[in-house]
């Protein structure tokens, strides 16, 4: 089948039609063009590092890039690109606030050196944005800016900063989303002071505060346990900007040391069976959670593994088969009442570092049955040694468990049920649309997956 952009975004050539509108010349050099349009003479874009896409067949493709700019601005800037059925643009494209938003990042002087941060290509179906643009998010711009980050920090009364600039890298572009960004403070010689480096994470909804506060208390709770096992405090809410601040952390994620296997990486698993245990012993008067049911599970992952199906129809059937079986085994389980559960516990979310093991990132804390993030991180191990390409995934989830303690029959099957459940979730969300083995990595882990399930049966 000769392949279009049509026939790609469609779905119709399959996963080649789908790798060709990410990897392919032809796509890549209309970008490339796209972007050069917006540039200021004596720039150009040098290489397009594809670092994330996300593919509803039919609706959209939208990736991440990190673009490289070569001439006189050198230097990289973070981009997301939609591409969309030819004939229908981008919504946002027509947003109000996109045109009083990028005056203000060029006021700011963030812009340069692009002319401008939005464009769109019909003859791809493309709409392109460029960091710092998002009107969803109209305050990334001064906090994007360095003159006015360092008087806002110099202000508040629990930062107090005395830095007399910034340097301001963004970690995380999401437009629509969410923003992460890097704060490094520095001297007037320009000489960085990394003990202060601040992350700054961006809000556009009450969703900033709640995670403060859950944080806050949290990390809090755990330090009075004096158990070894800790949380990244938030250093300060800033309410008018919608911003949370954190501490830098510093040591190395977990998912790291699963590199390495041995007595150190087995004492690190089970902390962090302890640690999850500990974590579930937190008072629910502590905090204010929203309940997080099974069915918004199950439905969340039946939306992410949408585009699986006519790309792997093996490993879509198979996907689709799990997801009614664990229905199933969950209506056959007693009901548990929900109590605090972390919900996004994994590798990269433990830090070991020299005041012991850091747990970060409280975004998704929620009410549910717990054994969700024993399940979680079941299958995090899986996802790792996988993608390392070693043996011992089976050990390495005994370590966590023996940790964490004593589990009953049903509660050992709700996790293997989760477990099943997450790795599904994992694979369709994290393992990579534009790599070559992403077929065969995808069946791979699908498979484990209902392998798991079937130790929940």
């Amino acid at each position: 089948m000769e392949i279009d952009y049509a026939t790609a975004l469609a779905g119709q050539a399959g996963l080649e039609g789908v790798q060709w509108l990410l990897n392919a010349p032809p796509p890549r050099e209309a970008l490339r063009a796209a972007l050069d349009r917006l540039l200021a003479p004596g720039v150009s874009v040098g290489n397009l590092v594809l670092q994330r896409a996300k593919y509803k067949p039919g609706r959209y493709m939208q990736a991440y890039y990190a673009a490289e700019l070569r001439g006189e601005h050198s230097g990289t800037r973070l981009v997301e690109v939609n591409w969309l059925p030819l004939g229908k643009p981008d919504p946002r494209g027509a947003a109000e606030g996109i045109p009083a938003m990028q005056a203000e990042i060029a006021e700011r002087g963030l812009a340069a050196p692009f002319r401008a941060l939005a464009a769109d290509d019909p003859a791809w179906g493309m709409w392109v944005q460029i960091a710092p643009l998002d009107a969803e998010y109209p305050q990334l711009a001064r906090l994007s800016d360095p003159a006015y980050v360092r008087e806002l920090l110099a202000a508040d009364p629990v930062v107090q900063s005395r830095a007399g600039a910034y340097q301001i890298t963004p970690i995380r572009y999401r437009p629509g989303q969410r923003h992460v960004l890097r704060y490094d403070p520095a001297d007037a010689g320009g000489q960085i002071d990394h003990a202060r480096t601040l992350f700054a994470k961006v809000y556009n909804s009450d969703k900033g505060a709640r995670t403060f506060k859950t944080a806050t208390t949290v990390s809090g709770w755990l330090a009075s346990r004096d158990i070894g096992i800790g949380a990244a405090r938030p250093l300060a809410y800033l309410p008018d900007e919608n911003l949370v601040l954190y501490p830098r952390v510093v040591g190395t994620p977990l998912s790291d040391l699963l590199r390495e296997p041995g007595p150190a990486t087995d004492a690190h698993l089970r902390a962090a069976g302890a640690a999850i245990r500990a974590l579930h012993a937190t008072p629910e008067s502590l905090v204010e959670l929203q309940p997080h049911p099974f069915a918004k599970e199950l439905k969340s992952i039946a939306s992410a593994a949408e585009y699986i199906h006519p790309l792997l129809p093996a490993a879509g059937a198979t996907v689709k088969a799990l997801l009614a079986r664990a229905q199933a085994l969950h209506d056959a389980l007693p009901p548990v009442t929900p109590s605090f559960a972390y919900g996004d516990f994994k590798a990269d979310h433990l830090w070991i570092t020299d005041a012991g093991m850091t747990l970060i990132d409280f975004d998704t804390c929620y009410l549910s049955d717990p054994t969700i993030d024993l399940g979680k991180f079941l299958a995090d191990i899986q996802f790792w040694y996988d993608g390392y390409g070693q043996p011992g995934a089976a050990a390495a989830q005994e370590q966590f468990l023996a940790g964490y303690g004593e589990l009953n029959a049903e509660q050992m099957a709700r996790a293997r049920l989760y477990e099943a459940l997450v790795l599904t979730k994992s694979t369709v969300r994290r393992v990579k649309l534009f790599d070559a083995d992403w077929a065969t990595r995808v069946g791979r882990l699908v498979d484990r997956a209902a392998a798991a399930l079937e130790q929940a049966a």
